[in-house]
């Protein structure tokens, strides 16, 4: 803790800001790159993205008050920037999220940085029918591990409901999987 008090200390000093940024964009960047390839599926997608999230984080290092630790402050920040990006692609193309994410899902198998095998992609597949909120739970819970204290803080809800969507989610997946393998 007394690490990340002090990283953020030279994240908020002008003349250590930089070097700061540099330590704390090692630290994290891969963590939250595989946040956001969850959230947006294709691998440019996600750099644009990251990148945008630490354009964001220095802009706004400055405003971070200690209410919560600072990557759950950049998770945040991460998952807010991925949310835009994809209503943002989704509104460019004339469809709905969920048609987005599909129609994302399903180029997976052409994608070169994705190395999963065909239940791997039909699993994504699945994920891509959540409804947002499901999605984002399931991937933190799942995925990055993250308990549901983490996921509250981040997310702004209640670890009741988080519990709830997490439950329906793995439903939904489940029955995505078995109607499709069969």
């Amino acid at each position: 803790m007394t690490e990340e008090l002090t990283l953020i200390t030279e994240l908020q000093n002008s003349k250590t800001k930089e070097i700061a940024f540099r330590k704390l964009i090692t630290t994290y960047k891969e963590r939250l790159y595989w946040h956001i390839r969850k959230i947006v599926i294709s691998h440019d997608d996600a750099d644009d993205v990251l990148q945008n999230t630490f354009i964001k984080i220095f802009k706004n290092i400055d405003g971070f008050n200690n209410n919560s630790k600072l990557y759950s402050w950049m998770y945040r920040i991460a998952t807010n920037e991925a949310i835009t990006f994809i209503n943002k692609r989704a509104k460019e193309r004339n469809v709905d999220i969920t048609e987005y994410h599909k129609s994302v899902a399903s180029t997976l198998q052409s994608d070169v940085f994705f190395d999963g095998d065909e239940i791997e992609i039909i699993l994504q597949q699945a994920i891509a029918t959540l409804p947002e909120k499901q999605k984002l739970v399931f991937n933190m819970k799942y995925f990055d591990e993250m308990k549901y204290d983490e996921i509250s803080q981040i997310l702004d809800t209640s670890v009741g409901a988080l519990k709830s969507s997490y439950f329906h989610a793995v439903k939904k997946i489940e029955n995505y999987i078995k109607t499709t393998t069969n």
